[in-house]
């Protein structure tokens, strides 16, 4: 049985398409450009939700689980699992926990890279945002049926 959500509109199935991996890019953007400015893994883990929400809304619930790839509860536990790895480098420098840390590298092909703790628990952020919002979305959408 096919879980559909009632909404034949040609126009939203047409824009869902195309506004799907606009979103996710957009849900990227403002997951690095957040620990300096707006934004960061909250913002961005909803915008992503929404995205995959709009889609499920237009196609049907079983294409946005294929879109999705993973189990939304799998995303929650990476999330935490990430969000609080990143807390564990400043133990090992002799600070508290949680303060930020940055790393440098030299890659070949971009040169020089510097990355913080501050993007690791971002992520975890984004992926229990995600993760968590879905997982409420997909539940009521098949208790729907």
């Amino acid at each position: 049985m096919k879980h559909q959500l009632n909404i034949p509109s040609l126009i939203l199935r047409s824009t869902a398409h195309f506004l799907l991996p606009l979103l996710l890019m957009f849900s990227v953007f403002l997951l690095l450009r957040g620990h300096d400015e707006p934004g960061g893994g909250f913002i961005a883990g909803l915008v992503a939700a929404a995205a995959i929400a709009l889609y499920m809304f237009a196609v049907d619930i079983a294409d946005a689980q294929r879109v999705l790839r993973v189990d939304p509860r799998d995303l929650v536990g990476w999330g935490l699992l990430l969000g609080v790895l990143s807390g564990v480098p400043a133990i090992f420098r002799g600070q508290a926990f949680f303060t930020a840390q940055w790393f440098e590298f030299t890659v070949p092909v971009l040169g020089y890279l510097k990355i913080g703790t501050v993007l690791m628990f971002d992520i975890g952020v984004y992926l229990v945002v995600v993760g968590g919002v879905l997982m409420i979305l997909l539940s009521l959408a098949e208790a729907e049926d």
